[in-house]
């Protein structure tokens, strides 16, 4: 089974290695769908809806809210920002019994990637 949990956080960046309109400096409300897989445990749950938002928000949304992605991210696109919430979220997953499965990560209404590990 599929479980899915959204999220949203607010961030500032510039592509220093991109030549155009977002070189320059400008901020998005970024939208998080995590998508995890496993069975059903003992409480009928993939995992508990409220286990899975505290491990992102401690792991992802409380070091990406409100902040400038620039200090994180040598080139923070929203491909490397997926890959390093991949990697924040995988392992801490994995030894609750659940596979992470892939992460969404929009950065505008029509804009965004889908990340399966493929780098990790």
């Amino acid at each position: 089974m599929i479980l899915v949990k959204r999220f949203s956080f607010e961030a500032a960046h510039n592509l220093t290695k991109y030549h155009g309109k977002c070189e320059k400096l400008h901020g998005h409300t970024y939208r998080l769908a995590v998508k995890v897989e496993g069975p059903l445990n003992e409480e009928k749950m993939v995992i508990d809806f409220s286990e899975l938002k505290k491990i992102v928000e401690e792991r992802v949304i409380k070091k990406l809210d409100h902040t400038y992605l620039n200090e994180l991210f040598e080139q923070p696109t929203t491909e490397n920002v997926a890959i390093w919430i991949w990697k924040q979220l995988s392992k801490p997953l994995e030894s609750r019994g659940v596979h992470l499965l892939e992460i969404e990560l929009w950065e505008t209404e029509t804009s965004g990637v889908i990340y399966r590990g493929e780098e990790d």
